[in-house]
């Protein structure tokens, strides 16, 4: 049986001359930018800016796999290696004791500083 579609359904012609050039994958990009602790720390910074605690979880998951995967960080911050993939998974709530260590096994600590004062 011969599917029916609409017209609207067609894909728009493409004007000649005119290629859309394919996207590339940024992972293993991304992975050699984070193995830079100063990359990293930037990195993360900016996610903690943004306020969404699933997108921190995410990103320090990616800088763990860039300092030598889970496992290798599971390990030197004396977790098991179930506990460090459920607390980097999107819903996960790390203590601060486990927070600090998955940090300093990626050659990070947590760093405070004042908000700048906006000029009146």
């Amino acid at each position: 049986m011969q599917k029916t579609t609409s017209r609207t359904t067609r894909r728009a012609p493409r004007k000649a001359g005119r290629a859309v050039a394919a996207s590339l994958p940024y992972e293993d990009w991304q992975i050699r930018r984070l193995r830079d602790p100063a990359e990293a720390a930037a990195y993360l910074e900016a996610v903690i800016e943004d306020g969404d605690q699933a997108a921190l979880m995410l990103a320090l998951r990616q800088v763990a796999l860039a300092q030598g995967g889970i496992a290798t960080i599971a390990r030197k911050a004396k977790l098991t290696r179930e506990a460090t993939y459920r607390m980097l998974s999107g819903s996960g709530n790390p203590e601060l004791r486990s927070l600090t260590s998955v940090l300093r096994a990626a050659g990070l600590r947590i760093s405070l500083k004042p908000i700048a004062k906006q000029a009146a």
